[in-house]
């Protein structure tokens, strides 16, 4: 039997890239400030939405009108998260990969929370 030396290299280089990644330093979460003059100091796409999808907690008190540990607050969480990976291809796809303006980040703002807690159109 012939020794796997490509599987083996692969692997052995996967394994290098784990630790690799383990070691090297995260950057800080972005705030709130962070998005007030994007004019001048524009973010990435991935950086507002990693933001937006931080924020569900208080989307789905907004949406339900409940405070966070009640069951429809829970169940809007647990729903958002399992929609988050298809909202933020979602985003990806439609808005530019810098968001340079207000105007931008609004729209994606806007966009991101219809996709992650749904609102019926009923207004009550």
């Amino acid at each position: 039997m012939k020794f796997p030396t490509v599987t083996v290299t692969l692997v052995s280089l996967a394994l290098i890239f784990v630790l690799w990644d383990q070691t090297r330093e995260k950057p800080e979460p972005a705030d709130a400030s962070r998005f007030a003059n994007l004019a001048t100091d524009p973010v990435q796409l991935g950086v507002a939405v990693d933001w937006l999808v931080t924020q569900v907690p208080a989307f789905c008190e907004q949406a339900t009108g409940q405070s966070v540990g009640t069951d429809a607050h829970s169940t809007c969480v647990k729903e958002s998260e399992a929609r988050s990976s298809v909202c933020r291809r979602e985003m990806h796809d439609r808005f530019p990969s810098i968001v340079a303006s207000d105007a931008v980040f609004r729209d994606l703002s806007i966009t991101m929370m219809n996709c992650l807690v749904p609102q019926s159109g009923l207004i009550d």
